[in-house]
C-alpha cells in the first residue's frame, strides 16, 4: 500500500470533480474546489473521518469494497480505478466477472437523470449503481452478494423476487430473464462465470430448467412492466436500455407509462426513504 501516493491521488480526484457532475448543488460561495470530503463520504457510504485519514495517509488498508465505493463516488475511469486499487495494494477487479464496477460514463449519465429512476447493470443483471429515484422505487439492490447479486438467480430461487410483479406478468418476465441469459451465454461462450451461474440455476429451479430447455434468445432493449410498490401501489413503467459497445454494462431508465404512475412516483419522492425497508420490492430492477 502506497499511502502517500494514494492520499495524493484521492485529494486530486476529489478536487477535480464539480458538484454538478455527481448530482449535487453548486454555489459560487463554495470555498472548496471540487467536492468536500463530507460529500465524498456521503456518496461512498463511509465516514468522513475515514476519508480524512485516507487523504492524510493515516488509514489502514481499505478493502476492495471501500475502494469500489470510492471509485464510484469519484467517477473514476477504468484506468483510474485500476490505479486506485494498485496504490491501495490490491489487484484491480477483472474486466469481466463478478467484481466489475459501473463505468464512469454511465455513472455520469445516471447523475444527469435526476428524478428519473435509473440503474447501471452488468450483462448478467448485477446491480452496479442506482440513483436515488431508483432506490425509492426498488430499494438497494447493490447490497446482495454471492449468486443473489444476479437478479435472474433471485427470480428463480426467491419467491419475494417475483412478488414485485402481478401474477399475470410473472411468466412473461421469467421468459425474458431466461432469454436474456441465453443471449449472454452465447456472447460469452466458454466464460466460467456464466456457465457456473447457468449450472447452479439448472440445479436449483425446475421452472428455470423448463424455460432454458426451450432455447429462447432475446436481448431486451425496451419493455413495459408493472411493479407493485409497498408504499404507493401499482406502477406501470416503460423501460429503455442503453448498452456499452461491448454489451458488458447497460444503463436502464424507467419512466412512468401513464399519468397515475407519474403521480404516484411524485408521491414517492415526497415520502422519501423514511421507513422504506431496503429491497422490499424484490425483483423490480431488471427489465
Amino acid at each position: 500500500m502506497e499511502r502517500e501516493q494514494l492520499a495524493d491521488f484521492l485529494r486530486r480526484r476529489r478536487e477535480a470533480i464539480r458538484p454538478a457532475e455527481v448530482g449535487l448543488a453548486d454555489s459560487p460561495r463554495r470555498r472548496t474546489s471540487g467536492l468536500r470530503r463530507e460529500e465524498v463520504a456521503m456518496l461512498a457510504g463511509m465516514s468522513v473521518d475515514y476519508v480524512v485519514r485516507l487523504e492524510q495517509g493515516r488509514s489502514s488498508q481499505p478493502s476492495t469494497q471501500l475502494l469500489g465505493a470510492l471509485a464510484r463516488a469519484l467517477r473514476l475511469s477504468d484506468d483510474e480505478r485500476d490505479h486506485l486499487f494498485h496504490l491501495a495494494g490490491h489487484r484491480p477487479p477483472p474486466a469481466d466477472g463478478v467484481a466489475r464496477l459501473a463505468r464512469a460514463g454511465l455513472m455520469r449519465m445516471l447523475d444527469l437523470l435526476g428524478d428519473t429512476p435509473a440503474v447501471v447493470l452488468s450483462d448478467l443483471g448485477e446491480m452496479l449503481a442506482q440513483n436515488r429515484a431508483a432506490l425509492l422505487l426498488m430499494g438497494d439492490f447493490t447490497r446482495f452478494s454471492g449468486d443473489r447479486r444476479y437478479l435472474v438467480y433471485r427470480w428463480f430461487t426467491d419467491p419475494a423476487a417475483r412478488a414485485a410483479h402481478p401474477p399475470e406478468e410473472q411468466e412473461h418476465q421469467a421468459r425474458q430473464q431466461v432469454a436474456d441469459l441465453r443471449a449472454v451465454a452465447g456472447r460469452r461462450a466458454g466464460d466460467p462465470v456464466v456457465a457456473g451461474l447457468v449450472d447452479r440455476l439448472l440445479a436449483a429451479s425446475a421452472d428455470f430448467r423448463r424455460l432454458w430447455a426451450e432455447h429462447e434468445v432475446a436481448v431486451r432493449r425496451a419493455n413495459r412492466k408493472t411493479l407493485l410498490h409497498p408504499r404507493v401501489g401499482r406502477l406501470v413503467m416503460d423501460c429503455e436500455t442503453l448498452f456499452t459497445p461491448d454489451q458488458g454494462q447497460q444503463l436502464l431508465v424507467l419512466s412512468p407509462a401513464d399519468d397515475e404512475t407519474r403521480e404516484r412516483l411524485e408521491l414517492l419522492r415526497v415520502l422519501g426513504l423514511e421507513e422504506f425497508p431496503a429491497g422490499t420490492t424484490g425483483g423490480g430492477a431488471r427489465r
